[in-house]
Parts: C-alpha cells; structure tokens; sequence
C-alpha cells in the first residue's frame, strides 16, 4: 500500500485561497489514481476530485467544479489542490486517497485502499 501524508490546511477567510499537498511513499506512486474527498461535520464523507496516474486525465465534483484543480508531480510522489474562492461550506477535513489506476478517476470512496490521516481546512464568513 501507499503511505499518504497531507499537508496545507488552516483557517482562511472567504474568497481566500489555499492549496493542499498529499506526499506518498511505500509503493510507485505513478501506478495510482489519486482523489481528495472531505468530510464536514456530521455528514458523510464526498468526493472531491481525482486525477489519472499521469494527470492526463481528471475528474471534479459540481460543487468545487471552476474554484478547485487538482494536479500531481511524479517526481515528487505529491497531488495537490488548489482551491480558490473558499466558501464557508468548503469547511471540512480532506483526505487524499490512492487507488489502482485500473479503477479509473473514480469518485466511489471504496474503491481507494489508501488514505491519509486529512487536514483541517476552516473557512471563515
């Protein structure tokens, strides 16, 4: 499995921007899909958005669709998120998560066997 560790969260105003790291180690990293889901308090956790071992291609959720882009650099064994214009409902923990390439970009949380410990991204009013 790949062990994943995110970084980059805080407490932004909204309007703000921040951008999300998630550094991977243990297997070859570009033999997996990526994706970044979060979970509010008290709801479940949802997709976010998903990327192809080669970034070529890339899959995004409606509500973050035009505000949030994810990416990646194989040879950093990194994927990113850059999320511009933060709302207050963008508040919530967000995880990286690895799964086979095979899956696809796939927003089904089941599918990825691996998934760091998230950071907090607080979005203030």
């Amino acid at each position: 499995q790949v062990q994943l560790v995110e970084s980059g969260g805080g407490f932004v105003q909204a309007g703000d921007s921040l951008r999300l790291s998630c550094a991977a180690s243990g297997r070859t990293f570009s033999n997996y899909a990526m994706g970044w889901f979060r979970q509010a308090p008290g709801k479940e956790r949802e997709f976010v958005s998903a990327i192809s071992w080669n970034g070529g291609r890339t899959n995004v959720a409606d509500s973050v669709k035009g505000r949030f882009t994810i990416s990646r650099d194989n040879a950093k064994n990194t994927v990113y998120l850059q999320m511009n214009s933060l709302k207050p409902e963008d508040t919530a923990v967000y995880y990286c998560a690895s799964a086979p390439d095979s899956y696809g970009i796939t927003s089904h949380s089941y599918l990825y066997n691996s998934w760091g410990q998230g950071t907090q991204v607080t979005v203030s009013s």
